[in-house]
């Protein structure tokens, strides 16, 4: 017998990184949350060990940075062999003038779960482990999840579903969308280990002719997690997302040898075959049923995008959600906000795929190319390396792209740009992290904006605008050191939504109705912050 219970705006499916953000993301900003996964328990040994620079900087409103780069190694030492050469460098302090994590962040995955985990216990959100969808359907005014719990059957309805329940997920497989592209012929095998004789610490990095070996000083079960690729082997595989069977030692072993490590192994603590595909779906979103992470997109592990792109998605979904389920907006006037969601998250995933695609080729095929590359060309320009890696701009730029700092939804619904069109900014850009004053005082521009929900940026030399009921969700600033002039509108993930050269009232609230951000009569209140102006105190609600 079922029983049915109360209707929370957002039902996240999946407690991975993906599942716990969009939980935080939802929630910061005002939506009531469920989070069910069907494990009794967290997915371990973990698998994704970066976190790049663009994540740490879309999770810093939620309040988790500090604690996750207390967890991380934020100036890796990595040692890069090719052939007989070994290239070493240390990844921190990159020439990133307009972030605040200008370093590569090596965190394992099961440290960035735990701080998110243990900040929704904070906000009083449990993780409902054990809890399994068995079936959802979309209605006119809700959709309707069927949950298998240990209490028993469970009929709950809720505003809207998000499925970020992994590449075999329940809710793709509920909404008919489908799941484009294949297998790759080969897969990567995960291990900890300890080994007999001291290693030098820092990641290591060999390209050879049969594919790449890494170690990494932060495995889970022991000291050293191994990744290695190698060409999938003519025996059934393990599905998907799915744990795999171990590993024997005499094929690890092998695959350090042929590295050229010829430390022997004192212990495997762990491993397991890992099978990859590169996968997408055609959409995002089937009316109230969303798809993030790997239940939308499946890439190789090449330049480590996979955690952080579900990361990124769940910061572009979770306060739209919020933001739908809360404003008493009718459907139709919903749809290009949560539409949004789709156009803007999917033509990123499908360019991060066609990079991981292109860089896995590059890194672990053993057709004759790459293996040569790999295999002579690469040690015979080892020489030349640190050169290149001295050439600090020119790292940075490819760090640029890989860390996703590049993103950007110009062509967005919600990216506006009013006429006249200003200097400076594009609507649809990254907000650069950039120094500005407060109070005299210097400070960075992110650091203002850390609190949830819309800010509005004017220069303190602008004439004060007269501005409409901006609602609880708008933050006003004036901050000295804004480029360019007028008005600019920040959205919640960080990206500019609104430019206007002037400001222009009639675009204003178009933005404002576009991202259910109006208030309901009578509740036209905004804050101000970062100096006082004339419409209103710093830090204090006025009506606007």
């Amino acid at each position: 017998m079922s029983r049915t219970t109360g209707t929370p705006d957002v039902l996240v499916v999946g407690a991975g990184p993906t599942g716990l953000a969009l939980a935080l993301s939802a929630h910061h900003h005002g939506a009531g949350v469920r989070v069910v996964e069907r494990r009794p328990q967290a997915f371990r040994p973990s698998r994704a060990l970066i976190t790049h620079a663009r994540t740490l900087e879309v999770l810093r409103p939620l309040g988790v940075t500090d604690a996750l780069l207390a967890r991380a190694d934020t100036a890796p030492a990595a040692a890069l062999h090719l052939g007989n050469h070994v290239v070493e460098e240390r990844l921190a302090e990159l020439a990133l003038p307009d972030t605040s994590f200008p370093h590569l962040t090596l965190v394992r995955q099961a440290d960035v779960e735990a701080v998110f985990g243990t900040a929704l216990e904070e906000r009083g959100i449990r993780i409902e482990r054990g809890t399994e969808l068995l079936g959802v359907t979309d209605g006119a005014d809700r959709a309707v999840a069927e949950l298998r719990t240990p209490l028993g059957l469970e009929q709950l309805g809720c505003r809207f579903v998000a499925g970020c329940d992994g590449p075999a997920s329940t809710v793709r497989a509920f909404t008919g969308i489908g799941w484009r592209g294949g297998p790759y012929p080969e897969e990567v095998v995960l291990a900890d280990l300890e080994f007999d004789d001291d290693r030098a610490t820092g990641t290591h990095v060999v390209a050879g002719r049969q594919g790449l070996v890494f170690l990494f000083p932060l495995g889970e079960s022991a000291t050293w997690r191994m990744l290695a690729t190698r060409p999938a082997p003519d025996v059934p595989a393990p599905a998907f997302g799915q744990p795999g069977p171990p590993v024997e030692r005499a094929e690890l072993e092998r695959l350090l040898r042929d590295a050229g490590f010829d430390d022997p192994i004192g212990e495997v603590a762990w491993s397991e075959r890992v099978p990859l595909q590169h996968r997408l779906a055609p959409m995002f979103r089937s009316g109230r049923l969303f798809l993030a992470g790997d239940a939308a997109h499946a890439y190789s592990p090449a330049t480590g995008q996979g955690m952080n792109a579900g990361i990124q998605d769940a910061a572009n979904l979770g306060w739209k959600l919020a933001f739908a389920a809360t404003s008493g907006t009718p459907p139709a006037g919903l749809r290009p906000l949560l539409d949004s969601y789709s156009a803007e998250r999917r033509p990123v995933a499908l360019g991060r795929l066609l990079l991981t695609h292109a860089a896995f080729w590059g890194e672990a095929s053993t057709a004759p190319l790459p293996s040569w590359l790999r295999g002579t060309v690469a040690p015979l320009a080892a020489p030349a390396a640190p050169l290149l890696l001295h050439r600090r701009r020119l790292v940075a730029q490819g760090i640029r792209t890989i860390s996703q700092l590049r993103v950007h939804y110009r062509g967005s619904a919600l990216s506006v740009e009013a006429s006249p069109r200003p200097a400076g900014w594009r609507a649809g850009d990254r907000l650069p992290d950039l120094p500005v004053a407060v109070f005299g005082r210097v400070s960075r521009l992110h650091t203002q904006l850390a609190t949830p929900g819309v800010h509005m940026l004017l220069r303190p030399q602008a004439a004060p605008p007269v501005l409409p009921p901006l609602g609880p969700h708008v933050t006003v600033h004036r901050l000295e050191g804004l480029p360019g002039e007028g008005l600019t509108l920040v959205r919640p993930d960080g990206y500019i939504g609104l430019r206007c050269a002037e400001a222009d009232m009639t675009a204003l609230r178009d933005w404002l109705r576009r991202t259910a951000t109006l208030p309901e009569q009578g509740r036209a209140q905004a804050v101000w912050d970062s100096e006082p102006g004339p419409n209103g105190p710093s830090g204090a609600a006025s009506d606007a």
